[in-house]
């Protein structure tokens, strides 16, 4: 299949499944859109990544990164919580798969490949959340330099 249309079938996708979540949740239709958008942006972030070798470990730190960048700076921009665009954008991410065979080795009794599948799953999540942290640090430490060089261009303005 060409680059280009796994490209297409992927932006597509993502953006169904996090407009329909949105659907879901009751996210305000004003927003709905962004929300689209900040899940497909984070699940393109996380396929390239995925594509270039990074693992599925980093992939994810950095798709959740852009979602926690996007969520604030769309917040911002719609006069909303931050969570309505969080929420919709992390559903392309969620490690289904890995959970369902979890879940599954569990049920057939094979403790060492429910436990791996298990393991998996924790690393994604906590590379999601990872990913949800320090894009709100990075955020929060660039409006403090924004605010801490405005003030102090206007002491010197005084």
């Amino acid at each position: 299949m060409p680059f280009w249309l796994e490209l297409i079938i992927n932006i597509l996708f993502a953006y169904l499944a996090s407009v329909g979540f949105a659907l879901t949740i009751n996210v305000p239709h004003r927003v709905l859109n962004l929300a689209g958008v900040s899940g497909v942006v984070s699940w393109i972030i996380y396929w390239l990544a995925m594509r270039a070798s990074m693992g599925r470990l980093i992939s994810n730190l950095l798709g959740s990164f852009a979602i926690g960048i996007l969520a604030i700076v769309f917040a911002r921009r719609k006069k909303c919580p931050a969570s309505v665009f969080y929420i919709p954008a992390i559903v392309p991410l969620v490690p289904g798969v890995p959970a369902y065979q979890a879940v599954r080795e569990l049920t057939a009794g094979n403790i060492n490949g429910a436990s791996d599948s298990a393991l998996r799953v924790i690393i994604v999540t906590g590379s999601i959340a990872l990913g949800m942290l320090l894009s709100n640090m990075f955020v929060e430490i660039f409006f403090r330099a924004k605010k801490f060089y405005k003030e102090k261009k206007n002491s010197y303005n005084n």
